[in-house]
């Protein structure tokens, strides 16, 4: 069981933030397959507080969209306490700081993983996050910015200082990206050091990893990205696996061509029919990727500017 404020996850898993990803239609197709909570994808703070228009339909949800959390970037203690105000308004259940995002025009800013330098105002910025919001606070971390700065314990216990309720921990540094090895000592090290909540993020791209990741760090749950990238079937596999060790079967492609026409439909319906396809061409290619006959099928669908286009290699997939 993993706990944030008052919301309980018996899972332990939890849906990540996804920049361009973790929309309304993709949260709520993890949801049907049980994904107990999702995180809207990073918001810029200052974007927020000067109510970009991009930003504010990056906040759509809905009655069901719940539990949900609201990840913030920004690393000004001022612009932080204003956006927290804002986010008060709206129906969320926690607030994340990203302290992460490895993105160079990110860091370059100070912000995402970029505040790893400085954990001195992280800690700034979390007290005023804590003091102004209605919900439980968090962060996103990673294990420092290169392989001579492993400062992600520092970082973890200045949080705790500040008064969040959980951390949440990329075992991989800034300088890493997403390449080279999770490190699962460095997760454990930190989740020894608090006694907050820690979840587990890095490379999760099935059940076994993340019962690796539990059973080597000792973390209380984890964090769900790159694998739920045309997979909502991990949030039925997780669970099966990580409480009773049980398998789940995979799904037929019959089942998973069925679930994108959904995706497809859902997506056109709230973004409209342009922009969705063009959205859903690398969904396209995630939701097939390692089926027999659809590498073909994946160089047309990134050509597809049309809904029926689409669907048609959806039908195609399922003749093959």
């Amino acid at each position: 069981m993993f706990r944030l404020g008052n919301i309980s996850i018996p899972s332990r898993c939890l849906l990540a933030p996804l920049a361009g990803i973790s929309d309304l239609p993709f949260r709520m197709l993890n949801r049907s397959f049980g994904c107990e909570y999702a995180f809207i994808e990073m918001v810029s703070a200052r974007a927020l507080v000067y109510t970009n228009r991009n930003t504010l339909k990056m906040l759509d949800t809905g009655i069901e969209d719940r539990p949900l959390g609201l990840q913030l970037l920004g690393n000004d203690p001022k612009v932080m306490a204003r956006a927290v105000d804002i986010v008060n308004q709206m129906p969320v259940d926690s607030i994340d700081l990203n302290a992460a995002c490895p993105v160079n025009k990110v860091t370059g800013r100070g912000e995402g993983s970029g505040m790893l330098k400085d954990p001195e105002n992280i800690e700034a910025v979390l007290r005023v996050m804590v003091a102004r919001s209605a919900v439980p606070v968090t962060i996103k971390i990673r294990t420092g910015w290169d392989s001579s700065s492993l400062n992600a314990v520092e970082v973890a216990k200045r949080a705790e200082q500040a008064g969040v309720a959980a951390v949440f921990v990329h075992g991989r540094t800034r300088q890493q990206g997403y390449s080279g090895l999770v490190d699962y000592d460095a997760i454990k090290e930190i989740k020894n050091s608090v006694s907050i909540a820690v979840a587990g993020s890095g490379d999760i791209l099935n059940a076994e990893l993340a019962k690796t990741m539990l059973d080597e760090t000792g973390c209380d749950a984890v964090m769900i990205a790159r694998g739920a990238l045309g997979n909502p079937w991990i949030f039925k596999e997780l669970p099966a696996f990580i409480n009773s060790g049980g398998a789940f079967p995979a799904p037929k492609k019959s089942e998973i061509c069925i679930v994108m026409s959904q995706h497809l439909d859902e997506m056109c319906g709230y973004h409209g029919e342009e922009q969705a396809v063009k959205m859903f061409r690398k969904f396209f290619g995630w939701y097939l990727k390692g089926l027999a006959g659809s590498h073909a099928l994946k160089s047309r669908a990134f050509k597809a500017r049309k809904k029926d286009e689409m669907q048609l290699l959806i039908d195609e997939m399922i003749k093959k």
